[in-house]
Order: structure tokens, then C-alpha cells, then sequence
């Protein structure tokens, strides 16, 4: 686990609900000690960031495909709070592995 971890963040419109996801993230990296570079982008701009950000974890609150080549979690549990625990484990998970 050396170096920064890239996180990319998509919502439908990339201004409010990947800013509190983007936020979410943030803290748990903190927590667990691992340096992370969050980008927030609009779902439809997903593939276009991956070419140009190559982030290790996507984590979008909008559908978005899941054939993209790395970890994609649904972040709508650090929006409605239910599986919030889960949902950190796993993120955390894929970064340590990154």
C-alpha cells in the first residue's frame, strides 16, 4: 500500500451528492491511515476520468458501468446511512489492495 490512493467519486451532476461521498472517503482514508486523491466527476464522465485520473476505487451514487477495471462500490449508504460499515470495510478493503 505505498503511495497515494486515487478515488474517484460520480454522481449525476457532480456537485452535491459527491461532494458528502467525497467527504465520506476522505475521512475514512484518515482513519486507517492511507493518502488518498479524491476527484468528484458527473456520471457520464466516468471513462473519460479513468483515462486521464486512472483512479484505484470508483465510488458513484448513480449507476455507472462495472466493467471499468477496478473496484466500483455504490456509495448511496453514505447518503442514507444504512450499510455505511459494510460499505467502509470494503472500500477500505480496495485500497489497502491497490
Amino acid at each position: 500500500m505505498n503511495g497515494e490512493k486515487r478515488v474517484l467519486i460520480a454522481c449525476g451532476t457532480s456537485i452535491a451528492t459527491a461532494t458528502v461521498v467525497a467527504e465520506k472517503v476522505k475521512e475514512i482514508a484518515k482513519e486507517v491511515g492511507v493518502k488518498v486523491n479524491v476527484v468528484q466527476c458527473k456520471a457520464a464522465e466516468v471513462r473519460s476520468k479513468i483515462s486521464t485520473f486512472n483512479p484505484h476505487v470508483i465510488v458513484a451514487t448513480t449507476p455507472v458501468p462495472k466493467d471499468l477495471g477496478m473496484p466500483v462500490f455504490n456509495g448511496v449508504p453514505f447518503l442514507s446511512g444504512v450499510g455505511m460499515d459494510k460499505l467502509k470495510s470494503q472500500i477500505i478493503e480496495a485500497l489497502h489492495q491497490a
